[in-house]
């Protein structure tokens, strides 16, 4: 496929950099389009789950996207999920979850740390968005009853790091998940919810041993495969 024209979906600001650095890294020829409506994540917040309005708004999103030529999505916004599905099907071209391709990776990882069917997995999810965790453990627990394995499922939210991000302070947002990963107790993976919190992976992965995972990079070779096998 020649330069595919992908949108890119987000419900905060900075999404933004992350994921389009992964493209540019991993699928430099695909045309990005940038989608914000950084009003989604405040108004979930506000709500406390996900309403029939915000499910509407992603489906709006998503046929806006694909009136102007998108052949494929990706969404960078990790709570909701329930609105993902319902504009993926809205519009019928490949669309992804920000995250469900770093949950591939990382149950394909665990289970290759512990071949041992019968035997449980630990995997942690850090968020700085602590609306997302509930969304994102369902997710996950989903996809691992389809690889039959038993999880200890860790929800870990992050706070105010989101918040130093916001302000342009980078460093103090990195510290601030990098502690929260160092207090964990042993498991065999753990994951970085947001794209916002991917540049914080390497200080993060220095005061572990456990493989510590991103979504964009995983999201762009996901989404890549999915439109090549169309």
């Amino acid at each position: 496929m020649s330069a595919p024209r992908i949108a890119l979906i987000h419900a905060t600001p900075l999404a933004i950099a992350p994921v389009n650095a992964s493209f540019e890294k991993l699928w430099p020829e695909a045309k990005l389009q940038n989608i914000l409506d950084d009003s989604l994540s405040r108004d979930h917040a506000a709500a406390g789950h996900l309403t029939a309005d915000m499910v509407e708004r992603f489906i709006d999103l998503a046929q806006y996207a694909k009136r102007t030529g998108c052949q494929g999505i990706l969404f960078t916004c990790s709570a909701f999920g329930e609105a993902i599905e319902a504009a993926a099907k809205a519009t019928g071209i490949p669309t992804l979850k920000p995250n469900e391709a770093m949950f591939e990776e990382v149950l394909q990882t665990a289970c290759r740390a512990k071949p041992d069917d019968t035997e449980e997995v630990s995997i942690a999810l850090v968020a700085t968005f602590a609306a997302s965790i509930d969304t994102m453990r369902e997710e996950f627990m989903a996809m691992s009853s389809q690889h039959q394995r038993r999880v200890n499922f860790l929800g870990v939210h992050v706070p105010l790091a989101m918040d130093a991000l916001a302000k342009g302070q980078a460093q103090e947002h990195h510290q601030r998940v990098a502690d929260a990963v160092g207090s964990l107790p042993a498991c065999d993976a753990i994951m970085l919810a947001q794209f916002s919190m991917a540049a914080a992976q390497p200080l993060a992965q220095t005061v572990t041993i456990a493989p510590v995972f991103t979504s964009p990079d995983c999201a762009v070779m996901a989404l890549q495969h999915r439109m090549k096998n169309v």
